[in-house]
């Protein structure tokens, strides 16, 4: 299992979400159209999202999960789900200008004044990249220090993220009621270790 974790296989497991949904895209349009309900975009462009953030949630459980069980090895994987991560959100924008808009760039400009939790979802999108460009050595290199600081907004990305899905929310908010108290957990985890290494600090 270790080894597993430490080996390019895991983007075999990082894939899996994309499998299913290509699954689901045969489905409509091969076998059912019905497969993803009665508007399949929308029904894709939400998966897609849904994915992405799942995905981050599970990047910014890594740090918790290795503090609780002293799992090193996922560690090293965190910045191939990072990347993960944004693929998904990436996939979710173009399902959306592809398939909501079908590229018609005018029609953004509307969307964002009258749909204001695109803004939102855009700006947690852009904090994604910026996390997803710069997971490499050059960059944790270059940027040092800045580089823990850069990508603790991915915690800010995630509190964006959930806004978006309430704000697009209709009438069901059990499903973002969960999404909101597993953020908030993971940010409640955060804090107790910040407390916890600035205490020793003190004891220095």
């Amino acid at each position: 299992m270790r080894h597993f974790l430490a080996s390019r296989g895991f983007w075999l497991v990082l894939g899996l979400p994309l499998y299913y949904v290509l699954y689901q895209i045969g489905q409509v349009l091969w076998v059912r159209s019905s497969a993803l309900g009665p508007d399949p975009a929308q029904a894709l462009v939400t998966l897609l999202g849904e994915i992405a953030l799942w995905m981050l949630i599970l990047v910014l459980g890594v740090s918790p999960f290795r503090q609780l069980f002293h799992f090193k090895q996922l560690q090293r994987q965190r910045r191939a789900m990072g990347v993960a991560c944004f693929g998904y959100a990436l996939l979710h924008w173009i399902a959306y200008a592809a398939l909501l808009l079908e590229w018609q760039w005018e029609a953004l400009g509307e969307d964002l004044l009258e749909r204001p939790y695109i803004i939102v979802g855009f700006l947690a999108g852009l904090i994604l990249l910026a996390m997803a460009v710069t997971s490499n050595d050059w960059s944790v290199r270059r940027l040092s220090s800045r580089w823990k600081r850069l990508h603790r907004w991915g915690y800010l990305a995630a509190v964006l993220v959930v806004l978006h899905v309430f704000w697009i929310a209709r009438s069901n908010y059990f499903e973002i009621l969960v999404y909101a108290l597993v953020v908030v957990g993971l940010l409640a985890a955060r804090g107790s270790w910040f407390v916890k290494k600035m205490k020793a600090f003190k004891e220095i």
